[in-house]
Parts: structure tokens; C-alpha cells; sequence
């Protein structure tokens, strides 16, 4: 009886909620979560910024009394499941070339692999992979991109690892650390869950105005020598 309600509860699992994913599979749920949104083009709509944020949360106890994590297997799990499924989309990009990805149906997707082709064009190989870490579906879709581009192995690997690492470590610790630092920290979770989301979408707003206003000098650069 006690394993098929364990049962129901993780197929009742809310994909999109981080404590849900976290109260049905724990530390390994993060790293399932992690490699498939980096390395699998269907994981671009999961939620890994938050996820790992209140993941780090959960480990101070003082975030929900009901679910407590690790933090030394969190941060295992978070690296492997970052770093695997970025080079595990590499690989596939390389592979496939740009099949998989003129198969897909979503236009959130193409844009993101236009904003991750524009990435690696404008700031170079190194910068743009760490870069894309931290903007979510372009984090997704940039690693079959180099692939596909043919980035250097050795290139791919060295960032990704760097960029990875920043990212699936440094915000599980600033989880950690305001769980540890904030008393009743639940109280103020889905605030602070926005903010991190909303957080994440600014290098890519910022990315988006920028492009706009270099397709406006450009326009008005050729309506002056026109």
C-alpha cells in the first residue's frame, strides 16, 4: 500500500514545481532534471534555475520541515547531471547536425537556437558557452548548436565544465546560504523562486534589446547611403 501511493505520488509529480519534483525524487531527481534540460532538447521548459535554488534550500531543514536534502550529494548530483547533459548534447549536436532540432515544432526552441547561434557568433566560442548557462532554453539548445557548428572538442569541454560548474554550484550554495542565514525561510520561497526566474531572463532581455537596436542603426545606416 505504502509503495503504490509512493508511486502515485511521483507520477502526480509537477514538472514545473521545484519543490514538487524535489519531494518525489530527491538529489537524483536534480540530476535527471538537470541533464535533460541540458542535454535533451525536450528539457527546455524545466525549471533548473529554481529547481537547484530551493534544492540548496531544502538542505538547511529550515525551508520545509517534511523534506530535508544533502547538501554534499546536491552538489554531486547537480555537477553531473549539469556537466553529462551538456556534453551529451554536444555529442548529439554533432552527430544529427541540425535534424533534430528543424523536427521540432516550437518556436520558443528556434528562437532560442537563433539567440544561441548569434551567442557563439558575437562573443566567441569560451564566453558564449558559459554565458548560455545562465539563460534558460538558450542553455538548452546551445550545446547541440556547437555540436552541430563543429566547436572544437577540447573548446566545448573546458567551458562547459567552467560555466557549469559556476552555475549548478553557485546556485544550489546561494540556496544554501540564505536557508541558512533566514529563519522560516519557506515563508518567502515562491518570492524568492521569482525573483531567481526573473533573474535569469535578464541576460536575455538585455540580449533581445541589444539585437534590436543593432537592426535599427543598421537600418538607418543603409537608409543613409541609400
Amino acid at each position: 500500500m505504502t509503495t503504490t501511493l509512493h508511486l502515485s505520488s511521483q507520477l502526480a509529480v509537477n514538472v514545473l514545481d521545484a519543490r514538487s519534483l524535489l519531494a518525489a525524487f530527491g538529489v537524483l531527481g536534480v540530476a535527471v532534471v538537470l541533464f535533460a534540460e541540458t542535454g535533451l532538447l525536450v528539457g527546455f521548459f524545466l525549471p533548473g534555475d529554481s529547481l537547484l535554488f530551493t534544492a540548496g534550500l531544502l538542505c538547511t531543514g529550515s525551508a520545509d520541515r517534511g523534506l530535508k536534502l544533502s547538501l554534499a550529494p546536491l552538489l554531486v548530483a547537480a555537477a553531473v547531471g549539469a556537466l553529462v547533459g551538456a556534453q551529451c548534447g554536444y555529442l548529439l549536436g554533432r552527430r544529427a547536425g541540425g535534424a533534430l532540432l528543424a523536427r521540432s515544432g516550437s518556436t520558443r526552441l528556434h528562437q532560442g537556437a537563433a539567440r544561441a547561434e548569434e551567442l557563439l557568433e558575437r562573443y566567441g566560442h569560451a564566453k558564449a558557452i558559459v554565458l548560455a548557462r545562465f539563460v534558460p532554453v538558450v542553455r538548452t539548445v546551445l550545446n547541440p548548436m556547437a555540436g552541430a557548428l563543429r566547436v572544437p572538442v577540447r573548446t566545448f569541454t573546458v567551458w562547459q565544465v567552467a560555466g557549469g560548474l559556476v552555475w549548478s554550484l553557485g546556485l544550489t550554495l546561494a540556496g544554501y546560504a540564505l536557508g541558512s542565514s533566514v529563519p522560516n525561510v519557506d515563508r518567502y520561497l515562491l518570492p524568492m523562486v521569482a525573483v531567481i526566474v526573473a533573474l535569469s531572463l535578464i541576460p536575455l532581455a538585455a540580449e533581445l534589446v541589444r539585437s534590436r537596436r543593432n537592426s535599427a542603426k543598421t537600418a538607418k545606416t543603409k537608409e543613409a547611403r541609400g
